[in-house]
C-alpha cells in the first residue's frame, strides 16, 4: 500500500485530548488487514539487513508493532514501561515533556552489553520519548541499530533529537 492509501486508513480527530490538537487515530488502520500488514511488511524490509537481537517496544501504542516486527526480524520483545509496570530490578530515565516529565523503566537484564537493538512506537513527535529509550539503551550498553515509527509529525522536528540514527516512519505529515 501507498503512504496515501494508508494515511486513508487514519482516523483524524481534531481537539483531542485538548482544544488545538489533531490526534491521528492508528486504531482505524489496526482493524484493516491489508493496511496492518503493508506497515510490519515496509518496517520489517527497512531493516531486513541488519543484525537485530531485539525490538523494544514503548508502552503502550509501541507493543502493538514491536512484537511483530520481533517476530519478522528473528529477534525477541522487550517492554519499555511506566514506572512500577516491570516486576524485576529496572534501570529508569526520566525526561521533560511539553507540559511536564515523565520516567521510563527496562528491566536491568533485558538488554545485554552489544546487542543491537530496534525501538517501535506508533508516533515520533518532538522525540523525547524516543530519545529517553535510547538513553536507556544506550546505558545498558545496547547499541540502537535503529527507531520505527508508523507516524511522523515533522514539524515537531523529533527526528533532530534522535540524529545520528536510522529513523524510519512511514507516513510522514507536514503540520
Amino acid at each position: 500500500m501507498t503512504e496515501s492509501e494508508l494515511k486513508k486508513l487514519i482516523r483524524e480527530i481534531p481537539d483531542f485530548p485538548k482544544p488545538g490538537i489533531l490526534f491521528y487515530d492508528i486504531t482505524t488502520l489496526l482493524k484493516d488487514a491489508a493496511g496492518l500488514r503493508a506497515v510490519i511488511d515496509q518496517t520489517a524490509e527497512h531493516f531486513s539487513g541488519k543484525k537485530v537481537d531485539c525490538v523494544i517496544g514503548i508502552e503502550a501504542r509501541g507493543f502493538i508493532f514491536a512484537p511483530v516486527l520481533a517476530y519478522h526480524l528473528g529477534a525477541g520483545f522487550v517492554p519499555v514501561r511506566k514506572p512500577k509496570k516491570l516486576p524485576s530490578e529496572v534501570e529508569s530515565y526520566s525526561y521533560d515533556l511539553e507540559y511536564g516529565k515523565d520516567t521510563l523503566e527496562i528491566h536491568k537484564d533485558a538488554v545485554g552489553k552489544g546487542h543491537n537493538v530496534l525501538i517501535a512506537d506508533d508516533l515520533l513527535a518532538t522525540g523525547g520519548t524516543a530519545e529517553a529509550v535510547v538513553k536507556l539503551v544506550e546505558k545498558l550498553g545496547g547499541n540502537v541499530v535503529g527507531l520505527s515509527f508508523v507516524i511522523e509529525l515533522e514539524f515537531l522536528k523529533g527526528r533532530e533529537r534522535l540524529a545520528g540514527h536510522d529513523v524510519f516512519s512511514l507516513l510522514k505529515y507536514q503540520s
